[in-house]
């Protein structure tokens, strides 16, 4: 059983953002099956764990060069909720590998986190986003004199 499946709930209907939210999806999942079939001390948890690290990493840089790039006026709040989403997960990733067993407070705020941050926080940023790409596209599709 899926721990979490992706659903068009999910989807904000920017293709960068929606894929990269997919793999966090998908890497709750791995969390979730391998807590399910193997045990919460598997070695596998801190690869997952460590993976969500980088992964995280990756998409809030890349969403806060949106934010830059088109002014949103909400930056900085949505940044911390980055930052604490990151701390968290660290912190996680850290006490695992002190030997505690975190997969499934892991696994609750992943999915608490997640569909929080796509649905709520990340929805709010959508019309904006959305805006700012559609305007940008058109800049870039006016054609050149001849």
């Amino acid at each position: 059983m899926t721990l979490m499946p992706w659903s068009a709930e999910l989807e904000l209907g920017i293709v960068e953002i929606d894929t990269q939210h997919r793999v966090l999806v998908d890497l709750a999942n791995a969390m979730h099956d391998e807590i399910r079939d193997v045990g919460p001390l598997s070695p596998v948890i801190g690869q997952i764990l460590e993976s969500l690290v980088d992964y995280t990493h990756n998409h809030f840089i890349m969403e806060e060069v949106l934010f830059r790039k088109y002014a949103y006026s909400h930056e900085e709040a949505h940044e911390a909720e980055h930052g604490v989403f990151t701390g968290r997960i660290m912190d996680l990733l850290t006490r695992f590998e002190d030997g505690e067993t975190v997969g499934q407070e892991a696994l609750e705020l992943l999915k608490d986190w997640l569909i929080h941050h796509i649905c709520v926080v990340d929805r709010a940023y959508l019309p904006f986003m959305k805006a700012a790409l559609e305007k940008e596209s058109e800049a870039n599709l006016v054609p050149f004199p001849t």
